[in-house]
């Protein structure tokens, strides 16, 4: 079962540019208002995952660095670099493959099928194209 890493996680508060209510441990961006909105693209870099579930206008809370959950987009095992795909989703992200996506976390704990949650330590700071 996936968890939290409880008091290790820089997280921010951000308005909400859309409805999140069904979007919580998923990644996020900041759009050009400066508000969170879920990853749209695998090419988007996250600036963290949503850790609650506002609609539009309310706070969002978003982890930035440390552990979390995150919804899967694939069965991806422990060890594997991450990043988002086209719904805000975990996806696996290959070195030299993905050059044009960020990585910006490793699973801890994998996820057996898509829409599973799984464990993750994520850096949202300073993501890295998967080069």
């Amino acid at each position: 079962m996936a968890y939290e890493i409880a008091g290790y996680a820089l997280k921010i508060t951000l308005p909400a540019g859309e409805d999140l209510s069904g979007s919580q441990y998923r990644f996020v961006k900041v759009n050009s208002a400066g508000n969170a909105v879920l990853c749209a693209a695998a090419t988007d870099a996250p600036i963290g995952v949503l850790q609650n579930s506002p609609t539009s206008g309310q706070e969002a809370s978003v982890t930035v660095i440390g552990g979390t959950k995150v919804v899967a987009s694939a069965s991806i095992a422990a060890g594997i670099k991450i990043g988002t795909n086209n719904a805000g989703k975990a996806d696996a992200k290959i070195a030299g493959t993905d050059t044009t996506e960020y990585t910006v976390g490793q699973v801890i704990l994998a996820s057996g099928a898509d829409a599973e949650i799984l464990t993750a330590v994520i850096n949202c700071a300073s993501p890295n194209r998967a080069a």
